[in-house]
């Protein structure tokens, strides 16, 4: 997160959140453990912008599509602060979530400071770069909860003779998954429509293998504006290596690349772009980098 500074205010990413959208239902509130979120007046509301990483661990968790982020001039993002009043006294998981949280994120300086803190109030944790952050996830919605297995070996062959799966992470819902998670860090990215997996016979074997996954429908899911936004922190925030765009062939579809070349446009680092076209019956009809 690159801050241009002057005073205490800097033009730097925050989260918005769109009170048209948004029913107060506080979903959003456990994926923040900066505490920078509140529901007031029956919506979630920032209460400050000190308490705001904007590193989006909230995006993802709300069912509405209500939340997103801005670039705009805010107060500086304060560590030191959100670790005395909202992280310390919430206790030693949500310790760990966070300094979880920034690691994943390489913000070495704030986790430096967040350290730091707890040096100063003599708090110890059990933190290190093996420390598993779903252990300590903040409870939410269990088809939310963003679990990372990328590291356990696979086998051709699974238990029982069966081929084994090739998915990586957990959410893979477009609405559900965290643009920032640590499973699209500098990854190579599957954006796949919702009937592709049922179409083609060797999907795991032949496309998910060494890739993180997203499925969406571009002609069922509500609130697409949302899958742009996202998909545009994926290659501008998570510096996603590569993403392949896989369609059936029928029309409702294209949308699906329409989004995908809409976020390229408006992202501002470029990466490459692989497009499948899958027929109703399983064969492949295109397959070309874009």
């Amino acid at each position: 997160m690159q801050l241009h500074r002057f005073d205490n205010m800097a033009k730097r990413k925050i989260i918005k959140i769109d009170e048209k959208k948004c029913n107060g239902c506080g979903e959003c509130i456990p994926n923040c453990p900066e505490g920078a979120l509140q529901v007031i007046d029956g919506k979630a509301r920032l209460i400050s912008d000190i308490f705001c990483d904007g590193l989006g661990a909230c995006l993802g968790h709300c069912p509405q599509g209500a939340i997103y982020t801005e670039e705009r001039e805010a107060e500086d993002y304060d560590e030191k602060k959100v670790m005395q009043e909202n992280i310390i006294t919430a206790g030693k998981n949500t310790i760990i979530a966070h300094l979880k949280h920034l690691k994943d994120h390489g913000e070495t300086g704030y986790l430096k400071e967040a350290l730091e803190v707890l040096k100063e109030r003599k708090i110890e944790v059990d933190f290190d770069e093996k420390t598993d952050i779903h252990s300590f996830h903040p409870q939410g919605c269990p088809s939310a909860k963003m679990m990372d297995f990328s590291d356990e070996k696979k086998n051709e062959i699974g238990e029982g003779g069966s081929r084994a799966s090739y998915l990586r992470q957990w959410p893979v819902q477009f609405h559900l998954v965290p643009p920032n998670a640590p499973y699209f860090q500098g990854k190579d990215v599957l954006l796949v429509a919702d009937c592709v997996g049922y179409s083609l016979a060797d999907f795991h074997k032949d496309y998910l293998k060494d890739k993180s996954l997203v499925i969406a429908c571009p002609k069922l899911d509500s609130n697409l504006d949302v899958y742009l936004q996202k998909l545009t922190s994926m290659i501008d925030d998570a510096k996603i290596n590569t993403l392949t765009v896989m369609t059936m062939e029928v029309p409702c579809c294209s949308g699906l690349l329409g989004l995908t070349q809409k976020a390229s446009e408006s992202a501002s680092r470029k990466i490459p772009i692989k497009v499948i076209v899958v027929s109703i019956k399983g064969n492949i009809l295109k397959e070309e980098w874009i």
